[in-house]
């Protein structure tokens, strides 16, 4: 029973072979180290960038407040949080029906850092046939020098992008101060190590392991492919059969494909799978095996694209239709709710208003005999500044507040205000009409909101 039961574990799970990936070079190469230094520069820059006395982007919680260089949002605003979060979701699926894993491949965060990372073990251990040769080295002091300086490069890079993650929301400067003094709250504390911790461990050590067991992306990406879809893909027709050969050797007379089996397109892949066995979910679509697949095929002077991105369908008739009805819904909706995000934020009101009627009394008449009705009024100051707001009322002929009425308001706060509005029932022509309440900044006239509401006259 012992012996089912361990041959049964050995069956189940699989020792992690270590992957140590070759460097190579190709327009896709350069494509990814652009988007890698892009990403990275943008993350580790935009919480240097001040703006009007502030931090560009800060997310400051404690004060609800949340900015985005000339633009101040508040929880109120969480809206165009949920219209970002959407547009970041059809653009997932528009670009993956068009081209595969091109997130996974350049821009996910697993992958940006892990490139660094790579970067880093280079440049310290040197390349691929180096750390193979250094991990089964017999010189202890040697291999133990270089590990603890590359492990001691992450740490540092991951302690830095926990900071960098901390410092949208706490002023980058200021949280620099509190931990050169050792006064940074258990929360700050916390998120820095955790950050860095997360760093450390998914771009320095599971690596391909996030990608392949972790991310839930790599199951589901085949729901979001069909024929026409882009994908990284190996010519076995032209291929095959493969074997090694003289780069004089005519491949028709020895009767093979143009593949030489070198294994370069393995041993550059971050994830340690063979593009040649087919489409696989463990491929991130990094592209690195075209790169070195083409470079191969240049020394060999063969045409390239023996490893190309390609369809299924151009496989088959040679035909690609990029331009497809879901490729062009998916456009056409993102289009749609970007521009209504952008145009909801250019035109947002920094101050809002409601009017709730008074549940209790629907009406009373005054001594005067003019009709009076009572509204709450909830002003909210979504603001830079602290605002005093004059209340005016419009609509029906005569109409009065019984008295002024003035609103003070700080900013990102709602505060409220009872009014009552006086008209004379002979100027209303029905038992109802509608009138406008609105408010005003008295610093600034151009804050303003306006709001109906219904005015009710005695029966």
């Amino acid at each position: 029973m012992d012996n089912t039961d361990n041959s049964l574990k050995q069956s189940l799970y699989a020792k992690r072979e270590t992957i140590h990936p070759r460097h190579v070079t190709g327009i896709f190469a350069t494509l990814r180290v652009t988007a890698v230094v892009v990403l990275m520069g943008i993350y580790y820059g935009l919480p240097w960038i001040p703006w009007d006395g502030r931090q560009a982007v800060l997310f400051d919680l404690p004060a609800r407040k949340f900015y985005l260089f000339g633009i101040t949002l508040w929880p109120q605003d969480f809206i165009y949080l949920a219209a970002l979060l959407i547009v970041a979701a059809l653009s997932l699926f528009f670009f993956t029906a068009i081209a595969g894993r091109l997130w996974c491949g350049f821009a996910c965060p697993q992958t940006v850092w892990t490139e660094v990372f790579m970067w880093i073990e280079r440049k310290v251990e040197g390349d691929r046939n180096q750390r193979i040769k250094l991990d089964k080295s017999l010189n202890k002091k040697h291999k133990v020098f270089l590990k603890t300086v590359k492990h001691g490069i992450w740490i540092i890079l991951s302690l830095w992008t926990g900071y960098t993650f901390v410092g949208y929301f706490t002023p980058i400067i200021q949280l620099g101060y509190k931990i050169a003094a050792l006064q940074t709250g258990p929360w700050e504390t916390f998120w820095v190590l955790f950050y860095a911790f997360a760093t450390y461990g998914n771009a320095g050590w599971m690596r391909e392991q996030v990608c392949l067991y972790m991310c839930p992306y790599a199951r589901f990406q085949s729901a979001m492919f069909d024929k026409n879809t882009l994908v990284i893909s190996y010519d076995s027709a032209r291929g095959e059969p493969r074997g090694h050969r003289k780069r004089s050797e005519d491949i028709k007379t020895a009767g093979l494909g143009s593949c030489i089996n070198c294994k370069l397109c393995v041993q550059v892949c971050p994830t340690g799978i063979d593009i040649r066995d087919g489409l696989q979910y463990q491929c991130i679509g990094c592209a690195a095996c075209i790169d070195a697949c083409d470079d191969v095929m240049d020394k060999m002077s063969y045409p390239k694209g023996l490893i190309r991105y390609t369809t299924e369908n151009a496989f088959v008739s040679g035909e690609t239709k990029l331009l497809r009805p879901k490729v062009i819904l998916y456009a056409l909706v993102l289009v749609a709710i970007c521009a209504a995000l952008i145009y909801g934020l250019v035109t947002r009101d920094a101050v809002g208003l409601d009017v709730i009627r008074h549940r209790n009394v629907l009406y009373r008449v005054t001594n005067e005999g003019l009709a009076e009705n009572i509204y709450t009024l909830k002003v909210l100051n979504k603001d830079n500044l602290d605002h005093t707001f004059r209340v005016a009322v419009t609509g029906l002929p005569g109409i009065s507040l019984r008295e002024e009425k003035e609103v003070f308001v700080t900013s990102g706060h709602v505060e409220e205000a009872i009014i009552a509005v006086l008209v004379d029932p002979v100027d209303m022509k029905s038992p109802s009409a509608d009138i406008d309440i609105q408010i005003i900044s008295k610093n600034n006239p151009d804050l303003n909101a306006t709001a109906k509401a219904r005015y009710l006259k005695p029966r």
